[in-house]
């Protein structure tokens, strides 16, 4: 709505300046650069009649600005938060790693969407433009399945745990008194009584729940309802609960002009609207005071590629550009996930001390580190969820590293750019389920939304030669024949200990993959950590055992270099997937069970069943881990770290670290000697 378009007149086209006299404005650095990339910068001083002033709606600080545009004849913009905004209502205290700012902007020059008395620019896309485009429309479907299934709203500040009222109920959706919706959206507060009788008068005997707005909820402002409106069959339900699981259980919707009634259209309902709300009078509401001039009818897909594709400036706060509404729902996601999960805290044992600050960053600063089991049980007792370092021991949660974790290695004490945190098992080991295993069970249909990300992600992943380090390496010329890559692992590690089962060395790997393919040529790579004499596996006859010893080699171009890759545990047998290989395993890899590799090891029969390989990659890379952006300080989706890793711009072990991974890996060295 912002581009320069020939075919619409002078007074619709963006302005060449714009001015504001709000203080808002100046103090909203957020606010001012979304501007700024939407073709509208903000300027201080006096305007031409060519020129533009901005304006927070219809707020109480607009008047000014109007009274400006007026003076010098000079566009009014009509500026308000996109429909999807942030974790924490605009006027909830800040929080440790929680995003304050808006995701998207809705600038407006016909007026604003939710004044009825004259078409906005959002009511003129609805009414004129076509809205048929198949591959648009599609993209809207996805969407709205990724709003609900990840139950993402304007403001998402509500836990998933909280428990509903019982099914089934009719739901009254109330509003902040004062608020503009209402004033400027053919409504009144009189509305809200006459809107509770029709729900008590068109369902009677029905149990009626008010829910009450999230900033009436947390204090900030009055509602409409009260306990002078509880009846027998009347609630007022004021928890912060998803308003998609709510929704499930209702057999009716009322609201005024609430964003929430637009949600409701989403969720499948045709709610009664007593205002003029912008999302009624196109066929999907029943309204009681309807804006003669919408005629149109439209469906869900096209109400909301206008609504929410076509008419908002929508931003990227990790890559500080414009964006696409599915780069905000994966933003907004990640960091929701982030506040739900972390707002009561942790107590964490078992962390090494160069841990701590990233653990602390990933989880919100609100953790405590302890070894002490009187404390910690003393800390759990106050809500907190213990987690502990997945190989030390049992906990709420284990902790590990997440598939794409750095530029480095975790024995160089390089930080990690994603860690998970499992409640039911770990991932590496197959000896009871796992939070991973649980996920991918659940990712064996996977919608549309979830089947497009997750190829996506591969095709990112493969085309970057990512992997789990992205340490790189040569790749080395390689004997002609059927190659196979043996990767060799650190024998004392977790996955090894738990899922490894008659092959438990790497020598004893190497002697398998050559019983059985004795004409194969195969090419061991040891592992990183084995070859800077970190961590134990060093295999003294592997130049006997195998054809071609590649240290330091490329992992990526030895993939793309073989036909077969031998494992025990390794995730690079995962990575070989990704890239179209023949994987076999001997232990219980995460990913082995599913038809994708021969398992010649055992594999926990809970995994029957074949899972497509997009399900893994969705679970192991989207559902899994936990990213952490260290450039904004947030947490992340997956695509961020991948441009991270692609352009290096991920943490790297200071000097300090550096030097304690020399001296680790001299203790480690030393120790070796004396076994």
């Amino acid at each position: 709505m912002s581009r320069y378009d020939p075919d619409r007149p002078a007074a619709e086209q963006p302005s060449r300046r714009v001015f504001f006299y709000n203080l808002g404005f100046a103090r909203d650095k957020r606010l001012r650069r979304i501007m700024a990339l939407a073709g509208t910068p903000l300027h201080l001083g006096r305007p031409r009649a060519d020129d533009g002033v901005a304006v927070w709606g219809h707020s109480p600080y607009a008047a000014r600005g109007e009274a400006v545009a007026a003076r010098y004849g000079a566009a009014v913009l009509r500026v308000e938060d996109a429909f999807l905004r942030s974790v924490l209502p605009a006027r909830a205290p800040r929080e440790r790693g929680v995003d304050p700012g808006p995701m998207g902007l809705l600038i407006d020059r016909r007026g604003v969407h939710f004044d009825s008395r004259q078409p906005s620019d959002l009511e003129h896309l609805l009414a004129s433009d076509p809205l048929d485009d198949a591959a648009l429309l599609n993209r809207a479907r996805a969407a709205m399945d990724w709003m609900r299934m990840s139950h993402l709203s304007k403001y998402n500040a509500y836990s998933l745990e909280k428990p509903l009222p019982n099914a089934p109920y009719v739901l009254v959706i109330d509003q902040t008194r004062g608020d503009a919706s209402i004033k400027y959206g053919g409504a009144n507060d009189e509305m809200f009584a006459e809107m509770l009788v029709f729900a008590q008068e068109e369902n009677p005997g029905a149990k009626i729940i008010i829910k009450s707005h999230p900033e009436t909820s947390a204090g900030a402002r009055s509602g409409h309802f009260g306990p002078q409106h509880l009846r027998p069959n009347v609630e007022i339900l004021t928890d912060p609960v998803s308003p998609w699981a709510l929704m499930e259980g209702a057999i009716a919707v009322y609201t005024v002009s609430s964003q929430m009634g637009f949600e409701a259209i989403l969720a499948g309902h045709r709610p009664r609207v007593f205002g003029q709300p912008w999302y009624s009078g196109w066929g999907l509401t029943q309204d009681e005071n309807p804006v003669a001039r919408r005629e149109r009818r439209l469906t869900r897909a096209q109400l909301f590629a206008g609504g929410m594709m076509l008419y908002p400036h929508w931003y990227d706060p990790y890559r500080d550009r414009l964006c696409e509404i599915e780069d905000v729902l994966a933003a907004l996601e990640a960091q929701t996930r982030a506040w739900r999960e972390d707002r009561h805290g942790y107590v964490a044992s078992g962390m090494r001390l160069w841990k701590r600050r990233s653990l602390s960053r990933f989880y919100g600063g609100n953790i405590v580190f302890t070894n002490r089991p009187k404390r910690i049980a003393k800390l759990k007792a106050d809500g907190r969820r213990a987690m502990i370092w997945a190989a030390k021991g049992n906990a709420d949660l284990r902790v590990e590293d997440g598939f794409l974790r750095s530029k480095g290695l975790g024995a160089d004490l390089v930080p990690p750019a994603s860690l998970v945190a499992d409640d039911c098992g770990i991932y590496y080991d197959p000896q009871s389920p796992s939070r991973l295993e649980r996920m991918i069970a659940d990712n064996t249909d996977l919608p549309l939304h979830k089947s497009n990300r997750a190829e996506a992600v591969l095709t990112r992943i493969t085309r970057a030669s990512l992997t789990k380090y992205n340490i790189g390496g040569d790749a080395p010329a390689l004997p002609e024949g059927q190659r196979i890559l043996v990767v060799g692992q650190v024998e004392d590690d977790a996955s090894i200990r738990t899922g490894a089962q008659e092959v438990r060395t790497n020598a004893a790997l190497l002697q398998a993959a050559r019983a059985a393919r004795p004409d194969a040529i195969l090419i061991y790579k040891p592992h990183p950590d084995v070859e800077k004499g970190l961590r134990a596996g060093a295999v003294d006859s592997a130049a006997t055992l195998a054809d071609v010893v590649v240290p330091k080699a490329d992992p990526v171009a030895l993939i793309a270099a073989v036909d077969e890759v031998w494992t025990i545990t390794s995730l690079l047998g995962f990575e070989a997937l990704l890239r179209d290989r023949k994987v076999v395993t001997l232990g219980a890899p995460f990913y082995a069970g599913y038809g994708l590799t021969e398992d010649r090891g055992s594999v926990p029969a809970r995994r029957g069943g074949r899972a497509g390989l997009l399900a893994l990659i969705h679970a192991a890379y989207i559902d899994y881990p936990r990213y952490y952006d260290a450039k904004t300080g947030l947490p992340c989706p997956v695509e961020v770290i991948i441009d991270r890793l692609e352009s290096g711009t991920v943490p790297r072990s200071g000097l300090a670290l550096r030097l304690l991974a020399k001296a680790q890996g001299a203790a480690a060295s030393y120790a070796h000697l004396w076994r």
